[in-house]
């Protein structure tokens, strides 16, 4: 059996079809389903909460939005993080912001965490690539599940949080598992083990 090539859509057209909708985003005109599942959304819930306390905390001028996107200008292409905390001051130069929830700077981010699903390659590498030519300072890969190749969390296999840094145009990546502390140049002071953002995505009964 033959299968049909997926559908090519531009980048409007998603955001007209799809932009209210979490759970799809579109990487070069292929809408991707994100899969989302509940450990999944209490992984990103524990994330957001832990970085606002550190927002509230030091009274910065960031807020986690919680239904966003962001597109790459000159590609069919638009992310929906699962946590992306932005700099409000910059928001000014967003030329979508007034009407639409829409990211198009990197100078408007200064963090974004992804959870990994099933497309756990998007994660690791086309989003890694993106979002250091976009210029965001820190990508979080949060693989609760430990399922990204072992070229990416070793071996063998096991949970882990890659956080990415900018360096110059680069990122510069450290891996944290089982009860090392998370080290965040944007949260120098976040008080979080890569553990604990593990155990949210267990369920209660197990």
């Amino acid at each position: 059996m033959v299968q049909s090539a997926p559908k090519i859509i531009t980048v409007d057209e998603f955001i007209s079809h799809y932009g209210e909708c979490d759970r799809y985003e579109l990487i070069d005109g292929e809408l991707i389903d994100m899969e989302p599942t509940g450990p999944h959304e209490q992984v990103s819930a524990l994330i957001g909460r832990k970085l606002n306390v550190e927002i509230d905390r030091q009274d910065l001028s960031y807020f986690i939005l919680h239904r966003c996107l962001i597109k790459l200008l000159g590609t069919e292409t638009a992310f929906r993080p699962d946590v992306i905390v932005l700099d409000q001051t910059q928001l000014i130069n967003e030329p979508l912001w007034q009407k639409q929830p829409i990211i198009t700077l990197g100078n408007s981010i200064k963090l974004i965490a992804e959870v990994v699903s099933t497309n756990w390659q998007n994660d690791y590498a086309r989003k890694a690539e993106d979002y250091a030519l976009l210029g965001v300072p820190e990508y979080w890969i949060v693989d609760y599940l430990g399922i990204g190749g072992r070229e990416y969390i070793g071996k063998p296999k096991q949970p882990t949080v890659t956080i990415c840094t900018l360096i110059e145009d680069e990122y510069q990546k450290q891996l944290f598992q089982n009860n090392e502390q998370l080290v965040s140049s944007i949260f120098p002071n976040l008080q979080l083990t890569a553990q604990q953002v593990f155990t949210a995505g267990r369920s209660v009964i197990e």
